[in-house]
């Protein structure tokens, strides 16, 4: 089995029944009416305000993009890209591609042109699925991209280097295409990053996919009554691994188009939602909007919300106290996982162990972790080591870089790069993150990156990027900056500087400090972060 037959599955047993459903609140009315009134009212053309599809309907999506690929001479084992915001195509072309036995790479829509056009190479991609919001970007890049053969557009106005999605797939055939598949077949690649900032192409079999779906399940027990709200983006494992426990047993989805605490409240109330996805900022603004009277929990239909789960980050145990004295009837739940081990469910936490809130968990359904030193061998209870992971969901190597997969790869246990210890009860807390990844609202920030950038400036001497503790944000990050000798900088003039960057890099904080180094020429952040964080990560996880 494979995780496109769950598919093949529900449209059989649920034909008729809601299996996604797409809303956008930007074009929500004045007044009190329902989204389902207001979608019978004819919303702007183009901005339908709300769309629904059926299992069967997503079923045909997919089989018709399937079809559609071959047309255009897709064989097996060729890399699709989908670069999209979420929207209720989405799901139907990564399952399209997945059911022509090619391999589906979901591409991050934070991505510049340059950065597209670097992971459209690094993972070989023939075909490009896009959206209205990369017109631009794809515009820059469009003729440096010999190897992407086509480029197919979904929205209104396809620009003239593109065929349209909606025009060509109405003419394809719904008949499943008869591509045969087996765990061990290639499924998907899903890009990722260390330090120096630059992706890595993370290959991953349709196996790790189906267990992603069978762990998912297993945590969070969802049954086919669940309604699951979807927010984050579905490029990232996190989102989608967390539905694929809703495929597993043919639950209605619904992919909300923002974060506002009110849109998060009407999409649980009147799409009756009972699982919920969010990450630390959006928790905290809930909480925030209740606490000044702005968000009246009278006004919403919530009583059949159970699950409240947060992942991507840590979570500041101080802001799940404060959501269960105002929800207590919710469940909580955290995972720990990356993209490496098909996101989140390698560590978790377990709705049962709320006494914990703090720390990552336990081994998953499925997995086997251990805490090892520099040998490899597992560390003393109690003791610092690096986190390693083993299971049905670690990938099968870095796409193309056998060097970067003999680092973290070390037979089947994957070295998560972050370092962690447990409990005497067997619970494990990260310690910090080998790696200097900065985790900021979900997102990663790679330091190198950042610096490199900053140093370009006349007057910068060194920099180092680390990130400090946030309550809404989880982490920022701050630059300390050290002046070249006779010069002068300022904080506005650094800032106007990162103009340049996309804006979720730009550091939030700046330090004019001496950067200091280690005998080696390395920049002692370990010492940074004792400076100007006060305290080791898990210090203020156990808090």
């Amino acid at each position: 089995m494979t995780i496109i037959d769950l598919l093949s599955q529900n449209a059989e047993k649920y034909a008729n029944e809601t299996a996604l459903v797409e809303i956008n609140p930007q074009f929500d009315p004045k007044g009190r009416i329902t989204w389902r009134e207001y979608a019978l009212m004819q919303p702007e053309p183009g901005q339908p305000f709300r769309r629904e599809i059926t299992w069967m309907d997503f079923e045909r999506k997919a089989n018709r993009f399937a079809n559609l690929l071959f047309t255009r001479g897709c064989k097996r084992g060729d890399k699709v890209a989908i670069l999209l915001m979420n929207t209720i195509e989405w799901l139907p072309i990564y399952f399209g591609i997945l059911r022509a036995g090619a391999i589906v790479v979901p591409l991050n829509y934070r991505y510049t042109a340059d950065e597209i056009k670097y992971c459209l190479e690094k993972a070989d991609c023939s075909m490009l699925v896009f959206g209205p919001e990369f017109i631009g970007r794809m515009e820059q890049i469009c003729d440096r991209l010999p190897q992407v053969t086509d480029m197919f557009y979904v929205g209104e106005d396809c620009p003239a280097f593109a065929d349209s999605y909606d025009g060509m797939i109405r003419f394809c055939t719904s008949k499943h295409p008869g591509v045969e598949l087996t765990e061990d077949d290639d499924a998907a690649i899903y890009f990722s990053s260390g330090t120096t900032g630059f992706p890595k192409a993370i290959l991953h079999s349709h196996r790790a996919l189906l267990h992603s779906a069978r762990c998912e399940q297993a945590h969070h027990g969802q049954t086919h009554e669940d309604v699951f709200l979807c927010i984050p983006p579905l490029y990232h494992t996190g989102a989608k691994m967390h539905w694929f426990g809703s495929l597993l047993v043919g639950g209605k989805a619904v992919l909300l188009k923002g974060t506002q605490p009110e849109w998060i409240f009407r999409a649980v109330s009147e799409e009756h939602c009972s699982i919920v996805w969010l990450l630390v900022p959006w928790a905290q603004d809930i909480l925030d909007a209740i606490d000044r009277g702005d968000l009246k929990l009278s006004d919403y239909q919530l009583d059949q919300w159970r699950l409240m789960h947060i992942g991507a980050q840590p979570v500041p145990p101080s802001l799940i106290r404060r959501w269960l004295n105002i929800f207590p009837h919710h469940q909580y739940d955290t995972n720990y996982g990356l993209s490496e081990s098909i996101g989140p469910g390698a560590v978790h936490l377990g709705v049962e162990n709320i006494h914990k809130v703090g720390a990552i968990g336990k081994a998953g359904y499925g997995w086997e972790v251990k805490i090892a030193g520099e040998n490899g061998e597992p560390v003393k209870q109690g003791e610092v080591g690096e986190l390693c992971v083993k299971g049905p969901g670690v990938m099968k190597c870095y796409y193309n870089d056998p060097k970067s997969t003999a680092e973290v790869l070390h037979g089947e246990w994957l070295l998560t790069g972050d370092m962690a210890m447990e409990d005497d009860e067997g619970f494990i807390y990260l310690v910090d993150r080998k790696k200097d990844v900065i985790i900021t609202g979900g997102e990663n920030l790679y330091p190198v990156e950042i610096e490199n950038f900053i140093r370009r400036h006349d007057a910068v001497k060194d920099v180092a990027v680390i990130g400090l503790p946030h309550e809404r944000l989880g982490e920022i990050a701050a630059a300390i900056i050290e002046i070249k000798p006779e010069h002068t900088l300022t904080e506005e003039e650094v800032n106007d500087f990162c103009i340049g960057m996309p804006r979720y890099k730009r550091p939030r904080k700046i330090i004019f400090a001496e950067v200091p180094r280690n005998a080696t020429g390395k920049i002692e952040k370990p010492r940074l972060r004792e400076i100007y964080c006060g305290e080791s990560l898990v210090a203020q996880q156990i808090k």
